[in-house]
């Protein structure tokens, strides 16, 4: 847990906050504690998401989702507020590492740890899909190792099986790579069984301290999924069986999750937990963890919930944990849950194009003064194939078009005017102008890269031509600048230039962008390997 920042909320709603536990792409998690004495995890997403109705939607269904499950293995949601200027949910907080950290910290978990693990959690995806959702981001940041039992947590992009409840577009991916199901990376549709390949990639990690799936970029792990075999490393016997029926690229070959429990429990997981189930040292870190917690004091004054910038980052951070139900809360976690109210029926309506790198309360109480614009589109959590580019809904600023009856060269040499031999402008074709897009693909074709949209405005050789960005399946933006080498009729050069500021799956350096006419649309096509040599046919959008 880190300090809390001097840009940083004090108190969120009724709860003082004693700490940040992490932060990522949609928001920050903090510890807090109530007037009473309870100790939660306060998630409070990112200033510019809250003038987005689209995400606010998204956020109503992430809290509705977590209070409806609460079954045995998960926990509902305690308070939460989805139409504050900042909206924030806040879960009971129990003690124990993710199954991420754990791994990371002392390796693989012990075969009977392994089975307790998998049996819990498949009786918690039992009740899930018996609520007609999906989690779709199963995962070992999303699961935590208390005493008393795994907690499957952070329902930030579970969806109805109905689909009435889905904010993404037709054909989004929405998980973590490594960990999403093939159909979900495909964008087919997605149901229960995605869940059940994720458990079983997240059992062979938790078996062997490796993915069932190694690489060493988004792009690769995506394609492994898809196209090849899982390497279960040391796994044995029955195990090895289950795991490998878990991760069948046919959804309608995997086992269902009540299946999965009772090869792994027959007599039910708590019976097995009861008799403890956590190797010795990680009990007694859990331990030291809760006593440490329950001694904590923040002895800081209130403040406004406001940043003065927003936190990028990759997937969403250390998550909320969700208090499980029976003995697992904390001696000071007895206290009534206070019923959330439900959200007002005459909210405005969808908002597309929103961001604030910082906010200020306005009309009605919501943030409206920004100190810069950006065009978002929020599709899920938590990550999937960036190529480290860039799309700004607002256009980039364009010199102004040169014009003059000076000598011009063949179709397919660059165009110049007069005044461009005394300035160095170029006069770029009006059919190159504009903002662009479309689907990106990479690998040849085989991988969707989700959203490829590039700006182009007049410019000289050598000077900034405009924009281009790439959104992945999951509402993950990489940025990059195009400064222009050469332009004819045929086909434009430019250099595409990384965003410093960039998230740190994105590519970097620079590498070359080729912009074709075709018939009314334009291809971009790039020379970058690491990322898959992506693709696009691009529509006129602007």
């Amino acid at each position: 847990m880190q300090p809390l920042g001097v840009d940083e909320p004090t108190v969120v709603g009724p709860y003082r906050l004693l700490g940040r536990l992490g932060s990522g792409g949609m928001g920050r998690v903090y510890l807090g504690r109530s007037t009473g004495g309870r100790t939660v995890a306060v998630k409070i997403v990112h200033p510019h998401f809250a003038l987005d109705e689209e995400f606010r939607a998204r956020f109503r269904r992430e809290v509705e989702a977590a209070r409806r499950v609460g079954g045995a293995w998960t926990a509902p949601v305690l308070d939460a507020d989805p139409e504050a200027p900042v909206p924030w949910v806040a879960t009971g907080y129990a003690a124990g590492p993710s199954l991420a950290a754990a791994v990371a910290d002392a390796g693989a978990l012990p075969l009977h740890s392994v089975r307790v693990l998998g049996a819990g959690l498949a009786e918690a995806l039992s009740a899930v899909h018996a609520l007609g959702l999906v989690h779709r981001d199963v995962k070992p940041s999303n699961v935590l190792l208390t005493v008393d039992g795994p907690l499957l947590i952070d329902f930030g992009i579970a969806r109805a099986t109905d689909g009435t409840a889905s904010l993404t577009s037709t054909g989004v991916s929405v998980g973590s790579p490594g960990y999403m199901s093939p159909e979900q990376i495909l964008g087919k549709t997605v149901a229960g069984p995605a869940d059940i390949f994720s458990l079983g990639a997240l059992l062979v990690y938790a078996a062997t301290g490796e993915p069932p799936f190694p690489g060493d970029s988004s792009a690769s792990l995506l394609y492994k999924v898809v196209h090849e075999e899982p390497q279960l490393g040391s796994l044995e016997g029955e195990l090895r069986q289950l795991v490998a029926e878990c991760l069948t690229k046919d959804p309608g070959e995997r086992p269902a999750p009540g299946d999965v429990a009772r090869r792994l429990a027959p007599e039910g997981a708590a019976r097995l937990v009861a008799a403890g189930w956590l190797p010795g040292p990680m009990v007694e870190q859990v331990s030291r963890s809760a006593v440490r917690l329950l001694n904590l004091e923040a002895g800081l004054p209130s403040g406004p919930v406001e940043f003065s910038s927003p936190s990028v980052g990759g997937e969403f951070g250390p998550p909320p944990v969700m208090t499980p139900p029976g003995p697992a809360y904390l001696p000071d976690q007895r206290e009534p849950r206070d019923a959330m109210p439900p959200p007002p029926a005459d909210r405005p309506g969808k908002l597309s194009v929103s961001v604030a790198a910082t906010s200020a309360t306005g009309v009605n109480g919501r943030g409206r003064r920004l100190s810069c614009t950006v065009a978002l589109a929020v599709a899920g959590a938590l990550a999937a194939v960036t190529v480290g580019s860039a799309f700004l809904f607002d256009l980039m600023p364009g010199g102004d078009k040169s014009t003059g009856s000076g000598d011009t060269s063949a179709a397919d040499s660059a165009y110049a005017t007069p005044s461009a031999s005394a300035t160095g402008e170029q006069s770029i074709p009006a059919s190159y102008l504009g903002t662009w897009e479309g689907p990106g693909l990479a690998l040849s074709g085989t991988l969707p890269m989700g959203t490829i949209r590039v700006t182009v405005h007049q410019a000289a050789v050598g000077k900034e031509l405009g924009t281009f960005r790439q959104t992945d399946q999951i509402g993950g933006i990489c940025d990059d600048v195009l400064i222009l080498k050469q332009v004819t009729s045929k086909q434009l050069i430019a250099t595409s230039i990384a965003d410093e500021s960039n998230r740190d799956v994105c590519t970097t350096g620079e590498h070359e962008v080729r912009l074709t006419p075709v018939g009314d649309d334009l291809k971009y096509e790039t020379d970058n390997p690491e990322a898959g040599d992506p693709v696009a046919r691009m529509s006129k959008v602007e």
